[in-house]
């Protein structure tokens, strides 16, 4: 084993420490992506997906080259470990791979040119603990029939620690919600799951975070299913598996709390925001510019 210094480049990682903390970035990776697909000279734009635009599988569509979409679809999801900010709208492009049309990849493209405008800015990571920060807080939210092919919902979910963003995912749901209000309880056992699996591996690195665990949800008839076994005339249908959360809630682990839409960190995951809101929830979920200092 050797000392080879202060962190500073990882897997595709890159490190750098200023003075409000540590900040995650791929610089370097998301430089040479561009290279290697010609989008080096793109003209940037300020957001990756376009609002209020629904891609389905558009088999009208003349076809693209499978290999090398799914080489771009594979570059931006390594990108995610660091950009939240590109999640959704990775995760919708990643569903036309076995066959990529014209329209999914100038969505791909689209992503490219977000990250050719935002290429300076990574995750912060600040310095300086509370008691109030030490507690392991999550965001879940979900669109209802957001897919307009088999009308499948979205489900997304971010976990903040010590006011930094550790753990955030997008994903289809897997069976077909009937009511909004089933399609957040599902997403909130989505990340009711996760918020047990990170507090197991939380307590193996002796960084066990305060109980309850507390997850934000702005859908106050979800809340309601997880806290209230009776509430069954809604739930009866809803598959046991997804009760995951009621559970969890019952035996105290679990804290599901309400907040509303404006501050639900885990909008952006779900669907295609508006800029304004886009740029809000990139700064909430902790974003920054590397080379800005607050020193």
């Amino acid at each position: 084993m050797s000392d080879l210094g202060e962190l500073s480049f990882f897997l595709g990682m890159e490190f750098m420490r200023r003075g409000d903390g540590i900040v995650m970035h791929q610089q370097k990776y998301i430089g040479e992506l561009l290279e290697k697909f010609e989008m080096e000279s793109c003209n940037p734009l300020s957001n990756p997906s376009e609002t209020n635009t629904k891609i389905d599988e558009c088999s009208d569509e003349e076809k693209v080259d499978p290999t090398v979409f799914r080489q771009i679809v594979g570059s931006l999801r390594y990108v995610c470990n660091s950009r939240p900010d590109i999640c959704y709208a990775v995760s919708v492009i990643s569903r036309f791979m076995h066959d990529p049309r014209k329209s999914h990849m100038i969505a791909a493209k689209r992503i490219l040119r977000y990250l050719k405008g935002t290429l300076e800015i990574g995750l912060l990571f600040p310095i300086g603990t509370n008691s109030a920060a030490s507690t392991l807080i999550g965001y879940s939210d979900s669109d209802w029939c957001g897919d307009i092919t088999d009308r499948r919902s979205t489900s997304g979910y971010v976990f903040k620690f010590n006011n930094a963003a550790i753990s955030w995912c997008t994903k289809k749901q897997a069976v077909t919600a009937l009511s909004s209000c089933e399609a957040e309880y599902i997403a909130g056992t989505f990340a009711a799951c996760q918020a047990i699996w990170l507090n197991s591996v939380m307590i193996e690195i002796k960084c066990e975070p305060v109980k309850p665990l507390i997850l934000r949800i702005d859908n106050k008839s979800a809340i309601s299913l997880a806290k209230n076994p009776i509430s069954h005339g809604r739930s009866k249908h809803i598959a046991t598996r997804f009760h995951f959360i009621r559970e969890q809630v019952t035996n105290g682990m679990i804290e599901v709390q309400y907040c509303p839409t404006e501050v639900q960190l885990a909008d952006g995951f779900t669907k295609a925001v508006k800029l304004d809101r886009f740029e809000f929830l990139r700064r909430s979920l902790g974003l920054v510019v590397c080379n800005s200092s607050m020193n």
